[in-house]
Order: structure tokens, then C-alpha cells, then sequence
């Protein structure tokens, strides 16, 4: 088995998992995209999960489509309102908070400045303040974004201490959010804070996610999905712009895999992460729409570009040297899988009238993901 770094051997185990057992565990965003998937893979391990958030952002959405609302403690609250958001730590005391809720859209955020600035700075810093006042909290993980760094568009990818930047608003409140991180890791959760205690608190970047259950606005799968379903021509602003895609599982799963690790070596593993795809999984849009359509069955594209549209980055990269090396995270899916598995999701959903209880197949999902963690880790030893 791999060292090579203190605690390596812990956290290069599949073990890991059950570290979440009989754990309380607060996960705002939980009605979103990636929180959902995370409130129903933390269920399945064995948590006590609490979540924060708002309404679904619309209908339908894989919280629903699971019915989330009847397996983990939901407490509806915004994370711009401090005392609710106070209130509820007090009252559940958890152990690990894994923070998502955010405006996590670029396009809405050129309509909607200030609101992406109020939720994804102002909410970071009331969550960080609920997780100081709170002494049950011994980990945190703060979910930000790929987009926080200062983008040149270059063929490089980021490492964890690049400077942080954001062409649009939503950029760059994800850049702010990871600056207040970095302040309160100083000032209140490192062992050298002279106004706080020691916890394992990390902030994790994550490319672009594909999964079932998303139905995000102008979001190339939501957008592709939509269209498919409806028997329409997928309708594409920029076909030749490069992204990284990830399974939503593969992130996630580092995210666990660093909650685990903070909780046994906090002050080893505190500071910022990057969790994103490697070069193979590297695709423009137009890509990405044929493979899908090739997934679904049937289907089309057009090109909708606009010179004079609103600035979108055409490239976008991270480096997972950190997560290789001393967490011994990597993805384990292939594009074509990642495609596979979102599409099968979305026909499966479509399939059962929109009415059918998905749990079941996320869990299915989340189970293919662990078994090949499992190969991953056997054929490493």
C-alpha cells in the first residue's frame, strides 16, 4: 500500500466510508444538484443527516424526485439568515458540516449581481460563524468552485494556490467566499488562532458535474436533457468551449474522503483542494451534446453562437496533483461512463412519469462508484 505522507495509509483506504456512522452530519444545499447526491450517499453510510436549505431551485429536481424530504431531517432556512442558520446548529449539534448552498449559476449572475455576492460571500460567512460559535463542529468542508481562480484561459491547470479572480459575478464571489475561508482558517480554526480552536476545515474546487437530477438553468446536460425529452434540437451557445466533466459522484466521493481524513488529522489536512477530471475527460460542448445524444437514443444540436453574448470562459482547468498524491483520490470513470450512467438516470426517470422514486437508483449508482473504488484500491496494493 501506498505512504508516501502522514496518514496516507488512512486515508488511501475505502475504509473511509465508514468513518460517517451514527454521525451527525449538516449539509446546506441539501435540495440542490450535488446536495442532494450527497445527503443520500451520507443516508446510506450510516448519518444523521440534517439539512439547510431553501426550496428546490425547480421542479423537477433529484431532491424531490428521491424524496429526500422523508429520509433526512430538512430544515427549510436560508443561509443569509444568521439566526436561523445559528439556531439550527445549536439545536442539532453536528459533528461534520458540509457547506454547498450557493447561487451557482454564471448567467444568472450577470441578471442578479448582488444576490450571487449576498449568498455565496455573505452566506459563506454566516456558515463559518455557525461552525465557530458551534463546539459540536469538528470538520468542515467548504464547496466553492473551479471558477474561483483567476482564469487565463490557458492549457494549464490551477493548483490550490493560484491567485483567485472571477471575469463575471459569479466568479468571482466564488473567489471572495475562498478568500473569507482562508481568513477564518487563520483566525479561528488553526491550532496557532488566538481567538478559536483547532477543527479540520478544508475548501474543495470541483469542475463541471454531470449526473440524474439536475435541471439547472443553462447547464449543457439540464439544457441537453430538457431538449431530448421534449423531442426538440438541442440548442448550443458555444460549441467550441472546453470543459472538464466529472461524474457528480467522483468530486463527492473526494469530499468524504477528505472529511474523513480532517477528522483524524485535522491540521495535516485543513487548506484548500482541488477534485476535478483529468485530461481524458477534457471535451468542447459539441462533444459532450453528440456523445449524450448517442447515450439517449436519438436527438440533435444547433449552433446558437453569439459574438456578442455574455463572457463565458472557453477553457477551464484544474491540477489534482494534491488529492493524487495525499489523498490517493482519483476519478475512476471514463467520459463515455459518466454519459452512460446520467443518461440511464434521466430515461429511467422519464420512463417512471416523472413520478417514480429515484433513491433506489441513486443508491444503485452510489454502489457502482464504491465497487470501483474498491478494484481501484486492490489493483494499487
Amino acid at each position: 500500500m501506498r505512504t508516501g505522507h502522514p496518514g496516507g495509509a488512512a486515508v488511501g483506504s475505502f475504509m473511509f466510508l465508514k468513518i460517517f456512522k451514527k454521525k451527525k452530519v449538516l449539509v446546506t444545499g441539501h435540495t440542490g444538484f450535488k446536495g442532494s447526491w450527497l445527503a443520500i450517499w451520507l443516508k446510506e453510510l450510516g448519518a444523521d443527516v440534517i439539512g439547510y436549505s431553501l426550496d428546490p431551485p425547480g421542479d423537477p429536481n433529484n431532491f424531490q424526485a428521491a424524496r429526500l424530504e422523508e429520509k433526512v431531517t430538512h430544515v427549510h432556512g436560508d443561509i443569509l439568515d444568521s439566526d436561523r442558520l445559528t439556531a439550527t446548529f445549536q439545536k442539532y449539534q453536528p459533528e461534520f458540516v458540509f457547506h454547498l448552498a450557493a447561487q451557482p449559476l454564471v448567467r444568472l449572475s450577470y441578471e442578479e449581481p448582488k444576490r450571487t455576492f449576498d449568498t455565496n460571500v455573505g452566506g459563506t460567512v454566516n456558515v463559518l460563524e455557525a461552525v465557530r460559535e458551534a463546539v459540536s463542529v469538528k470538520v468542515l468542508v467548504n464547496i466553492t468552485s473551479d471558477k474561483c481562480y483567476e482564469n487565463r484561459e490557458w492549457i494549464w491547470g490551477y493548483r490550490e494556490n493560484d491567485p483567485m479572480g472571477g471575469y463575471d459575478p459569479y466568479s468571482a464571489s466564488k473567489g471572495c467566499a475562498e478568500l473569507v475561508f482562508g481568513a477564518y482558517l487563520k483566525s479561528f480554526f488553526s491550532p496557532s488562532a488566538l481567538k478559536g480552536r483547532c477543527i479540520g476545515a478544508a475548501s474543495v474546487r470541483a469542475g463541471n458535474v454531470i449526473g440524474g437530477g439536475d435541471w439547472g438553468k443553462d447547464r449543457l446536460v439540464p439544457d441537453c436533457i430538457r431538449a431530448l425529452s421534449e423531442g426538440r434540437a438541442i440548442e448550443i451557445r458555444n460549441p467550441r468551449a472546453v470543459r472538464p466533466w466529472q461524474h457528480v459522484l467522483e468530486p463527492l466521493g473526494g469530499y468524504l474522503k477528505l472529511g474523513a481524513a480532517l477528522l483524524q488529522e485535522p491540521e495535516t489536512f485543513s487548506g484548500a483542494w482541488n477534485f476535478g477530471p483529468d485530461d481524458t475527460r477534457h471535451l468542447t460542448v459539441a462533444e459532450m451534446a453528440d456523445r449524450l445524444i448517442q447515450f439517449w437514443g436519438n436527438g440533435s444540436w444547433k449552433d446558437l453562437s453569439d459574438p456578442h453574448a455574455l463572457h463565458e470562459a472557453t477553457i477551464l482547468k484544474l491540477n489534482c496533483d494534491k488529492a493524487h498524491e495525499r489523498l490517493h483520490w482519483h476519478g475512476v470513470f471514463r467520459i463515455d461512463e459518466c454519459l452512460q450512467m446520467t443518461a440511464s438516470w434521466y430515461k429511467s426517470f422519464y420512463a417512471g412519469g416523472q413520478t417514480k422514486d429515484m433513491y433506489p437508483f441513486c443508491v444503485e449508482q452510489i454502489r457502482t462508484y464504491e465497487e470501483r473504488i474498491k478494484s481501484k484500491e486492490v489493483e494499487e496494493k
